[in-house]
């Protein structure tokens, strides 16, 4: 049986947020510890990303240096300019030669609608850098997550609070999968078990409403914010995996999409998933198939902790 536990990363992984509360964007960075693979897919009609493509199957890189999740959409790819730049200055990359070239993966979110038009850029990327620490994730609308916002059929000004949230489950075997997300989605937030509808847009009178009843029942004004909308999602486990049995999990994460965001994986939508391990030789079957449902699982509980973490400060220790 898997069991959800306090959210914190692996060992040695390292996670910073940059947060511009005045123009409500920002950027969180994940530093992993050497040695860590990754792969990645992509489900969303309207995705902004970078360095995806390096971690297919058969490449000659697999490792990852750093992950990057911004606000500032297609601009918001700048942060991670300055995250090679940081790990860069430390020696740390791919060795071609003398010179050593960072692997900095990255994917934004649109926030530009709900403050400043000011997108993440090197200098924000390089902050969070330096911000970076191993222990309890900060939540809440901070990083990434700061102009996030969730249920956007009305347009920003009905859609609620997004933010970045983290989920952990430990396995059997004493192995965790823990996840991180940047919820940001056209659809609702959704309590995974029930249905219910804990973030989506609100009307005047009847509060908050159902976006995919909506969708399928009433006639709507055309939606003003098309290809406006994301969920990022991170999974990273302490069990080894090789880059081909890797990539199952980045699919099944979307699995917990899914669940936690409804409807999920729209045209407007660009979600996008990364799974993050060890390198080493593919796990057994068993525990493959267990890693793929806790990932989903994971997923699901950052998507939920990342509109149910309180604002006050910007944001909560997990």
């Amino acid at each position: 049986m898997t069991v959800p536990v306090r959210a914190r990363f692996p060992a040695g992984y390292r996670i910073g947020h940059a947060t511009d509360r005045r123009s409500r964007t920002g950027c969180t960075v994940i530093l992993p510890p050497p040695g860590t693979i990754a792969a990645a897919e992509i489900r969303g009609g309207a995705p902004g990303t970078r360095e995806t493509g390096v971690f297919t199957p058969g490449n000659l890189v697999d490792e990852i240096h750093a992950l990057v999740f911004a606000g500032g959409s297609a601009f918001g790819l700048a942060a991670a300019d300055g995250v090679a730049q940081w790990l860069r200055e430390r020696g740390v990359g791919f060795a071609v030669g003398a010179v050593h070239v960072p692997i900095v993966a990255a994917a934004v979110l649109f926030d530009l609608a709900v403050g400043k038009p000011r997108a993440p850029d090197a200098a924000m990327g390089r902050k969070a850098c330096r911000a970076a620490r191993v222990g309890p994730i900060e939540t809440g609308p901070v990083g990434a997550g700061t102009g996030a916002t969730v249920g956007k059929l009305f347009g920003p000004a009905r859609a609620s609070r997004g933010g970045v949230g983290a989920g952990v489950v430990r396995l059997p075997s004493g192995d965790i999968v823990a996840a991180i997300a940047a919820a940001n989605p056209f659809g609702d937030v959704v309590d995974p078990e029930s249905g219910r509808v804990l973030a989506g847009p609100a009307v005047r009178r009847a509060g908050r409403v159902s976006t995919a009843r909506a969708l399928e029942q009433d006639d709507l004004p055309r939606s003003p914010l098309a290809a406006a909308s994301t969920t990022l999602v991170c999974v990273a486990t302490t069990v080894p995996f090789e880059p081909g049995s890797l990539k199952r999990v980045a699919i099944e994460a979307h699995d917990g999409i899914a669940r936690a965001v409804r409807p999920a994986h729209t045209v407007v939508d660009g979600d996008t998933a990364f799974a993050l391990a060890p390198a080493g030789p593919a796990p057994a079957v068993l525990l493959r198939v267990r890693v793929g449902a806790a990932a989903a699982r994971a997923v699901a509980l950052a998507i939920v902790d990342a509109v149910r973490a309180r604002p006050a400060s910007g944001g909560r220790r997990r």
